[in-house]
Formats: C-alpha cells, sequence, structure tokens
C-alpha cells in the first residue's frame, strides 16, 4: 500500500467543497493535514512538531473535524487524528501541489521524524520487554516465514479491496498484507500493542494503515465492511472464540473471506501461566463449526506440522472460509451451465 489513498471519491457538492476549502485555508491548518497525508498523529505529536499549545492545536483540530476533512478516534486516554477518505476528492489534490522542500513544511517534516523516531524507541522499550516469552512461543513451532508463505499461498492473487486483522499485536499480518489492499486497519485491546505496531508499520512505509483500539468481541465497525478478515493467533488468548468468530464473520462483506491462523490441540500446559494462554489449542472440525455456525463456508484448512527431525512441538493451523452467500452464487452458477 502506497501513501497515496485509492477510494475514488465521488462529486462534492459546491456548498460543501466552499465549506472544505474554507476550513483549510489557515496555515496551522493547513499543515496539519499535510501532516496528517502522511499517517495519523495525535495531539500530542501535533503540539511537539508544530510547536504550538495543546488548546490551540485542539481548536484547529475540532474545526478540520467539523468541515468533515478529518476524523478522530481514541485509543486509550490518546485521540488520534486522521484524514477523512469522503475528503480526497478536495483534500488530496491540495495537499499534493504543496511544495514540501520548502519551509514550514520541510521543518514539520523534520520535526515529524523525531516524533517518530521517540515513537519508536518507546515502543521497542516495551517490545523487548516480552520479546524472550514471544521468542520462546516461536521456538515451538515451524518458522514465522513459513507461516506467513502458507498465508500467501492460501489467500492467492485475489484482490484485496478493504482488510482488518483483529487483534493485531504487533502488526505483523499488516505489514504482510496490507500492500496489497485498497484499505487496511487493524485493531487491538491494548494501547501499548497498537504503539509498536504503529513504529513497526512506519518504518516499512505504511503510515496510512488505520489502527484502532477495541474489543475483538465488539469490534466497532459495521456490518459487512471488510472483503478479507484476519485473526492470527488471538483465538487462544480469549476465553469466548466462537464469540470472537461469530463477530469477524459479521464484517466479511459478500463474497468475502475470513482467515484464522492459530493452533492444533497440544499438551503444552506451561503455557497457560507462562504466555497467558487461555485454550491449548483448536481441532480443526471445532473451527471449522464455529464458522458454520457464523454463516461461513470452510474453503481450506492447512496444518503446518512439526517435522520429524525438529524441536518444534506446535502445529500451526489455517482456516479460510468465504461468506456463505459467494458460496451459494458460485453453486448456482455451476448448475446453470450444466
Amino acid at each position: 500500500m502506497s501513501n497515496e489513498r485509492t477510494i475514488a471519491a465521488a462529486p462534492v457538492p459546491f456548498a460543501d467543497a466552499l465549506g472544505v476549502l474554507r476550513a483549510a485555508a489557515e496555515e496551522t491548518r493547513l499543515r496539519i493535514l499535510a501532516l496528517l497525508s502522511e499517517g495519523e498523529l495525535s495531539v500530542s505529536d501535533l503540539t511537539d512538531i508544530l510547536g504550538q499549545s495543546q488548546p490551540r492545536i485542539s481548536r484547529h483540530l475540532k474545526l478540520l473535524v467539523e468541515a468533515g476533512l478529518i476524523e478522530r478516534h481514541r485509543e486509550g486516554a490518546w485521540a488520534f487524528f486522521r484524514l477523512c477518505e469522503t475528503s480526497a476528492g478536495l483534500v488530496d489534490p491540495l495537499i499534493a501541489g504543496l511544495d514540501r522542500e520548502a519551509p514550514p513544511l520541510s521543518e514539520d517534516q523534520a520535526r515529524r521524524e523525531a516524533v517518530r523516531a521517540q515513537r519508536a524507541e518507546a515502543a521497542q522499550s516495551f517490545f523487548a520487554r516480552l520479546a524472550p516469552k514471544w521468542d520462546q512461543l516461536r521456538s515451538l513451532h515451524v518458522p514465522e516465514a513459513t507461516v506467513e508463505a502458507a498465508v500467501l499461498d492460501v489467500l492467492g492473487p485475489r484482490p484485496i479491496q478493504s482488510l482488518i486483522d483483529l487483534g493485531t499485536g504487533t502488526g505483523r499480518m499488516l505489514g504482510l498484507l496490507a500492500p496489497r489492499a485498497g484499505r487496511a486497519t487493524g485493531l487491538d485491546s491494548s494501547h501499548a500493542m497498537l504503539s509498536v505496531a504503529r513504529a513497526n508499520l512506519e518504518r516499512t512505509g505504511l503510515s496510512r494503515v488505520d489502527l484502532r483500539q477495541g474489543d475483538i468481541h465488539a469490534p466497532p465497525f459495521g456490518r459487512a465492511s471488510f472483503d478479507l478478515v484476519i485473526v492470527h493467533q488471538v483465538l487462544h488468548y480469549l476465553d469466548d472464540p466462537a464469540r470472537a468468530l461469530r463477530e469477524a464473520a459479521r464484517l466479511v462483506a459478500p463474497g468475502g473471506r475470513l482467515l484464522v491462523v492459530d493452533f492444533a490441540p497440544h499438551d503444552l500446559e506451561f503455557l497457560r501461566e507462562s504466555q497467558a494462554h487461555r485454550r491449548l489449542g483448536f481441532a480443526a472440525e471445532q473451527v471449522s463449526g464455529w464458522l458454520a455456525e457464523a454463516g461461513l463456508d470452510a474453503v481450506e484448512t492447512r496444518d503446518l506440522a512439526p517435522t520429524a527431525l525438529a524441536a518444534h512441538q506446535l502445529t500451526v493451523t489455517l482456516w479460510l472460509a468465504e461468506e456463505r452467500r459467494a458460496a451459494l452464487d458460485g453453486l448456482a452458477d455451476d448448475r446453470a451451465v450444466a
């Protein structure tokens, strides 16, 4: 995914366009729009970059939100802002025409990079405390590269219009799949983990991914919002994985897909204490049954089992399911051809 927005913009009524241009026609607000064109920022980030007081920045942000140019979402005690997709038709050409190599935008960009570096350092410090546990878990199953290759193979070359990664953690699945998606979103309940994901994605140039804090059991998105939903290594942490899959299935658009990646049943009890695992893996038919109850049809199940010569003890399983209406449409097409 590039930093350019790919969603086609609808024509804007004249009165709305006038209001948008009036809201943007102020030095600080135009600088804010230029900064947000490269990814979301918090109020604190913007005060550091622009060197202005929080009340003043907040007033400018309020005006931009009211004009429909930017949107706000909360992440714990933090508030993050990003450009609205619906404003793309007017705002993108305006921002694209700005000279980023001259002040004040060049100075804003330099300060933005300093803010990103500080954020990345804080995120990595947090992750470093978790790394020993994560390394222990990774040592118990096939390499991450093998899992990621299987994910890409199972999904195939089919285009991805809109993607959500539920329980995104460090953003690894977003880093793998967001470059192929028109729109990518990550959801996680932990602000600290979202900070790690944000730093990781910015480092790879994926700064326009939408990261949200929320509960996987009640994701704050409308029904049928995404054509690809990912639940990667999350279910074994949950008290109610069936409910989480029902909510995930609710987000799948007609013809869309849901990919679940988790462990097959195992007997490594120490993972309950050392890794906070609630479930010791899932049988293939158990997850397939939950998906069917949620209105999805299983397309493929694949096991990535330890080799005889490896020290790995865990099998990683992939379940790919499709929204049922798409499967029924395909069956009807086959019958029509026959």
